[in-house]
């Protein structure tokens, strides 16, 4: 089944936690980067993981080792997974998995901004094909080019896709889980609406089924 992933990209914690509480019975996970870890702490992702599992949006971009260090404080923070960039390549990527164990990575092959197409998209197939050899557990694919999602998945076998830009971006959910991702990421969206459950809901409905 479909899901929906929290973008939590708010730099007040007792904000995030009060978002969390309301629309936790609609997700799927909940993504955390930089702007609320810089804001809160890394204990903020020890207090969300009691909401729902957590997803660390960390974009590693470093050596094996620097990358071995990041992946195991989030997973010592109770993180079930951490998105990592392909660009780096297969040895950093290959550090990542081994020191993750449980916990799921999830691969950058293509953002969802404009800038995308400067650079990534260009090399964004041979990144899936790499994040797959190494044993990566999903991918990040946006969801303002479904296109781009359709492709991917193909090369992707049977690995996770997560769609991040529906909403404020432009990227629509049915459309985004139709082209075959597995679920959506939703940030602007549903925290600065006047009422985040209620948006929270209406994208769980609209793709629960799918």
């Amino acid at each position: 089944m479909a899901g929906l992933i929290l973008a939590l990209d708010v730099t007040d914690r007792d904000a995030a936690m009060k978002i969390a509480y309301e629309t936790k019975e609609y997700l799927h996970a909940i993504k955390v980067g930089w702007p609320l870890i810089m804001a809160a702490g890394m204990e903020i992702v020890d207090l969300l993981s009691q909401i729902a599992p957590v997803i660390c949006d960390f974009k590693v971009a470093d050596i094996p080792n620097t990358t071995k260090l990041i992946v195991s404080q989030a997973k010592k923070h109770g993180a079930t997974g951490i998105i990592v960039h392909g660009f780096v390549g297969r040895d950093s990527l290959k550090a990542a998995v081994d020191e993750a164990g449980k916990m799921k990575v999830y691969v950058v092959a293509e953002m969802s901004h404009p800038g995308a197409l400067d650079f990534m998209q260009k090399h964004a197939d041979e990144i899936v094909k790499m994040a797959r050899d190494v044993g990566a557990a999903g991918l990040i694919a946006p969801a303002t080019r479904p296109e781009r999602i359709r492709e991917i998945r193909v090369l992707a076998g049977n690995m996770e896709i997560l769609s991040p830009g529906v909403g404020a971006q432009g990227g629509r959910a049915r459309e985004t889980i139709e082209a075959g991702a597995n679920h959506v990421i939703v940030g602007r969206s549903i925290y600065n609406a006047q009422n985040p459950k209620e948006a929270a809901r209406a994208i769980y409905e609209e793709i629960k089924l799918l």
